[in-house]
């Protein structure tokens, strides 16, 4: 990759699972908890199997408990990912953990949005919000959070996602909160061809009417399915190391990227929950010219097609573009 400046965009990326150990320790500390368990002589997060990992993850999420907590870990994260060349980052956001622990959706929203002005001010970051449901939590969940989109609309939150375990219920049984969200003015994403096969990614496609789908690389199984995305244009958030560490994909050379990307369906490149997955979203760009043959320019054709699928104003659009035009006349010329 030519440097840590070229432009990257992420479309993929939980709030909670962006806390940092060191994060999470100086949280833990503040709050009156020990979570050394989870911590590694390394320095980094201590899991090895799926369930370690979604363990470790509520351990952490656990140890955010107040507005001001959420501020830091929000600042801490885009302060990081600006370093890389981050210029634009959508963040799922899900109302359940702030709600659990007493922080109303009115007072969770208005610190993100401060936080958010904040990041643009001090590091040309443009961020906006995806509300999720949480698959797992079931219906009635899904319903309160359909209502919080209808109703409840807030600055920044631009799309409306449905993540969790793929085991667990149909992507036909939260037609209503996606359909809600869209009248809401929302765009949609939804997890799909993750853990589960291609199927899901085209079940995600025809009952939610997702217009990006959250990881779907299990579409690579199946040709008429790369066809479909193709065609209709749906973009895949891709997340190499997420997929590597969680058995998608057996290694980073193997990974679906290549084949998706020949097929020319379009993708955007994404670190999901970077330190547990020991990456960053300037890794992932890395990954793709080291182990996939990405160009600089492929790479800023990844981020433009991100910008393309991403759920913003056209405003923020072009100015995201002319950021990479810029950088394209210094570095590609």
């Amino acid at each position: 990759m030519n440097n840590q400046t070229l432009p990257k965009a992420e479309l993929h990326c939980h709030l909670e699972g962006t806390v940092a150990p060191d994060v999470a320790l100086r949280l833990a500390k503040r709050h009156g908890y020990d979570i050394s368990r989870i911590i590694a002589p390394d320095g980094r997060y201590n899991w090895r199997t799926f369930n370690d990992f979604l363990a470790v993850y509520d351990v952490v999420a656990e140890v955010v408990r107040t507005p001001e907590d959420y501020y830091e870990i929000f600042l801490d994260y885009y302060a990081r990912a600006a370093a890389q060349g981050l210029i634009y980052g959508e963040m799922f956001i899900s109302s359940d953990h702030p709600q659990a622990v007493g922080i109303s959706y009115d007072t969770f929203m208005e610190t993100l949005n401060q936080a958010a002005d904040d990041v643009e001010a001090k590091y040309g970051v443009h961020v906006r919000f995806v509300l999720h449901v949480v698959r797992h939590y079931g219906i009635e969940k899904a319903r309160a959070v359909a209502d919080l989109a209808e109703k409840a609309p807030k600055r920044r939150v631009t799309g409306l996602g449905i993540a969790g375990d793929e085991a667990q219920y149909a992507h036909a049984d939260f037609t209503f909160a996606f359909e809600a969200g869209r009248g809401a003015g929302l765009q949609t994403t939804a997890h799909a061809g993750e853990h589960a096969g291609p199927s899901s990614v085209k079940n995600a496609v025809m009952h939610l009417g997702a217009q990006r789908i959250g990881h779907g690389v299990r579409a690579a199984e199946d040709a008429d399915l790369l066809t479909l995305l193709k065609e209709q244009n749906i973009t895949l958030e891709v997340c190499p190391s997420s997929n590597v560490c969680l058995g998608v994909a057996p290694t980073i050379e193997t990974h679906q990227l290549s084949a998706l990307r020949a097929a020319g369906v379009p993708v955007s490149l994404n670190s999901d929950d970077p330190p547990f997955f020991f990456t960053d979203i300037g890794r992932e760009y890395a990954l793709a010219q080291q182990h996939h043959g990405c160009t600089d320019a492929d790479l800023i054709d990844i981020t433009r097609t991100a910008l393309a699928a991403a759920f913003c104003d056209d405003a923020t659009r072009q100015s995201c573009l002319a950021h990479i035009d810029a950088w394209e006349k210094e570095h590609l010329a």
